[in-house]
């Protein structure tokens, strides 16, 4: 049944120019889904300290937010706005955060995949569901369709890019206070020079993922 449902909702998508404007692809998407659809997005698997962070978004047609994007090509004051007009013009959404903890325990893929399934449940079964990248969200029932750069193609998933990303950095200038000597606020914890450098001089903290190569010496 989820196999015949995701081919009657979804397979508008095969149908779409890559260079579709990501407006456009979304009122495309619409036509065959006129209740609207899902976009999801992640934010954290790179780095090596703290959580991984989901997102799910619904927008509806007629939004008014411009200029979404990928969040990894906005500036921080920019990203900072759209968050805030996300939340007040979504449809629905969610954001779920899985910690350093769980990402041990299962794996980095696993656990932004538990992230992603998380917030999609907590919007509901009912809409079909478009994931960035190449991974499917294991556990909900929703139709889904997994599209590479969807964060570039779709302003849905771009809105969920951006949820994602806002909430980890917050997250993360809130641990530089706890932990001021690695410098949190600056790199979100991924592997700059600096990063490493306070690694290697301080050992790693709670939040840092010790699986991860580069953590322990």
């Amino acid at each position: 049944m989820q196999t015949s449902l995701f081919h009657d909702s979804l397979s508008v998508i095969d149908r779409l120019d890559e260079k579709l404007d990501p407006y456009a692809f979304d009122n495309a998407v619409r036509l065959d889904n006129p209740a609207g659809f899902i976009g999801v997005d992640e934010a954290g698997r790179g780095p090596l300290a703290g959580p991984v962070v989901a997102a799910a978004v619904t927008l509806p047609a007629g939004h008014g937010i411009e200029n979404l994007r990928d969040s990894k090509l906005v500036q921080e004051k920019e990203r900072e706005a759209l968050f805030d007009m996300i939340i007040a013009g979504a449809q629905a959404y969610a954001i779920e955060f899985v910690s350093v903890r769980e990402i041990e325990e299962r794996n980095i893929l696993r656990a932004a995949l538990s992230a992603m399934e998380s917030a999609v449940k907590k919007i509901g079964p009912g809409l079909p569901v478009i994931v960035d990248g190449n991974q499917p969200i294991p556990g909900i029932s929703n139709p889904q369709r997994t599209v590479i750069k969807g964060d570039a193609r779709s302003a849905s998933v771009a809105a969920a890019s951006i949820l994602a990303k806002v909430s980890r950095d917050r997250y993360m200038n809130e641990m530089d206070k706890k932990y001021p000597a690695y410098g949190f606020a600056a790199h979100k914890g991924y592997g700059t020079a600096l990063h490493m450098e306070m690694l290697r001089k301080h050992g790693p903290c709670e939040i840092h993922r010790k699986t991860f190569k580069g953590v322990l010496a």
